[in-house]
């Protein structure tokens, strides 16, 4: 069974399709037909998450996905499929070019200022605010920046380095 830290969310069953078990998805993405082709999907139950086959899917209406998944051959089974949330596993995810990535990706990354000055280590993205907020770990202390495009400057990925243009005193009340 795969865990959830290795997946990210794609989507959610929102509504049952046809009487031949049917199912249509709302997914998390702009680019619904990247995920035309896929032979499985996680869907989260109450004992995790749990792998479907995928007989066919297409798109619908362009923003939902309509998927026919195997073994699912009733509006009854759709119908137990309602609400739940669709994940698929890290790898599975379409690399980001440029200074676009991942909250995932970066963990583990250096900081750096545009002074050049090391502010510390990416621990985590916190989410649970109405900002994503980078927490860096510098000697000790969490700092804690919003992770903003105005700020990002340049993320170099084989160096494990995100260049931030901070505004001025943002760092001084970490201090």
């Amino acid at each position: 069974m795969m865990l959830k830290e290795e997946c990210f969310f794609l989507g959610t069953i929102v509504s049952k399709y046809s009487f031949k078990g049917e199912i249509l998805a709302k997914l998390d993405t702009d680019s619904p037909e990247t995920y035309l082709n896929m032979d499985s999907l996680l869907i989260e139950t109450s004992q995790g998450l749990v792998p479907y086959f995928i007989d066919h899917s297409q798109l619908h209406k362009s923003s939902l996905l309509r998927v026919k998944f195997e073994g699912v051959d009733s509006e009854n089974e759709a119908e137990a499929l309602l609400k739940k949330d669709l994940f698929l596993p890290l790898n599975m995810l379409p690399p980001l070019k440029g200074n676009q990535f991942y909250y995932h990706e970066i963990t583990g990354f250096t900081a750096v200022d545009q002074f050049n000055k090391e502010i510390g280590e990416i621990k985590n993205i916190n989410e649970s605010g109405p900002q994503a907020l980078f927490v860096i770990n510098a000697d000790g202390t969490e700092i804690l920046i919003p992770v903003h495009d105005n700020f990002i400057k340049e993320l170099d990925r084989e160096r494990k380095k995100i260049y931030l243009n901070l505004p001025e005193g943002l760092l001084d009340i970490f201090k």
